[in-house]
């Protein structure tokens, strides 16, 4: 009799519609077969970079010191050899993710690579290089993050519009996210009207979730001791914004794409734009490892998670769609922060800002390794 292989926690998650992508990218991950068999055996269905993922690749290995010895001798600057070893693990990656990508029609096997974060408020710079890596790339199943600033909104349109697939990042805030989907949706409208296909087209609005905790909680926690009139309120509300946040955008993005609107451009093919959870790891030792998966598990959605987080899911994650449950709860969490003194809009503002910087640190730090070995390696 043939056995039924057990399907783990981490495939569980497709029959309840969320795809679960990794974010991490390392050249060793893909070379030793790791990746190949984390899309066998574990259901992984895609693959997220940053600057900061790179930084540590690339810094804290010798596993590209080679590359980096070859390019030196042809004098390559840094800038031409960190894209040089990035675009080719993007590449490689997509090309592991290419049969899942295609068994699903389009919908899940992409890899991310982001532009350089110091772009993030010139437009048209982020246009240009935008479409710089998505030819150099060339691969059907590749994203070009974009951060979701003022500034990035208009650029986020003109590549949709042009049949780039983003994955617009560093997003926080709801009134933010709706500019977002906006701006997809304008995008499929200007290429519709040029007469041309929008079947295609992918995109992910990446809503980072962790950092909003990180920074409210201890604005929370001032409430809570010593005890007060807003104790209970504050207690409540410690730890949950963070997926408060998610469940109500989760609701903006049914009440969009599933308006009139977005019908036109569905019936021509068009896609809608996944909501895709990220900076899931759990910072705060006193909460779950896994609190930034279970609670929200819906349908077409994606979450993306360092390999720590993965192991701790696939241990002891349970999978149960929960997306959609408690939503008044969220909308009451969100509606309360005033009456602490928290402007929620100032606080995704706050970390935006300091979401770039993140990334503009070791994208500088990076830069700063490869002179260095740049200049080493020609004088060997």
């Amino acid at each position: 009799m043939r056995t039924v292989k057990k399907k783990t926690s981490l495939e569980k998650l497709e029959t309840l519609g969320q795809s679960i992508w990794l974010d991490y990218i390392r050249r060793d991950l893909i070379a030793s077969g790791e990746l190949r068999r984390l899309i066998e055996e574990d259901g992984l269905r895609g693959m997220t970079s940053n600057p900061s993922i790179f930084e540590k690749a690339i810094a804290e290995s010798h596993i590209y010191d080679q590359d980096i010895r070859d390019m030196a001798l042809k004098t390559k600057d840094v800038k031409a050899i960190y894209e040089a070893l990035s675009q080719r693990d993007v590449q490689n990656a997509a090309d592991e993710f290419r049969s899942v990508y295609e068994k699903t029609n389009g919908k899940d096997g992409y890899v991310s690579l982001e532009v350089n974060p110091h772009l993030a408020h010139d437009t048209k710079g982020t246009i240009e290089e935008a479409r710089r890596l998505w030819t150099t790339l060339n691969r059907p199943n590749v994203f070009i993050k974009v951060p979701a600033t003022s500034d990035g909104l208009p650029a986020i349109q003109q590549l949709i519009s042009e049949g780039i697939n983003v994955n617009v990042t560093l997003l926080f805030g709801l009134p933010r996210y709706r500019q977002v989907v906006e701006a997809c949706i304008a995008g499929l409208e200007a290429r519709a009207t040029q007469g041309k296909p929008v079947k295609y087209i992918a995109s992910v609005a990446s809503f980072f979730l962790s950092r909003i905790d990180t920074l409210v909680d201890p604005l929370v926690e001032k409430f809570i001791e010593p005890s007060g009139e807003k104790t209970e309120i504050a207690k409540k509300v410690r730890g949950q914004v963070a997926i408060a946040s998610a469940k109500v955008a989760y609701q903006i993005y049914k009440e969009i794409f599933g308006s009139n609107k977005f019908k036109k451009l569905a019936d021509k093919g068009a896609r809608v734009q996944r909501l895709l959870w990220a900076s899931t790891s759990t910072k705060n030792p006193d909460y779950s490892d896994v609190k930034y998966i279970e609670p929200l598990i819906g349908p077409d959605t994606v979450n993306t998670v360092p390999l720590e987080t993965l192991d701790a899911y696939r241990d002891h994650g349970e999978s149960k769609a929960q997306l959609e449950q408690d939503v008044k709860d969220a909308r009451w969490v969100l509606e309360r922060l005033p009456e602490l003194g928290i402007c929620i809009d100032n606080v995704t503002q706050q970390l935006e800002n300091e979401g770039l910087e993140k990334f503009n640190q070791p994208f500088d730090k990076l830069m700063e390794t490869l002179k260095e070995r740049l200049c080493t390696n020609k004088h060997v």
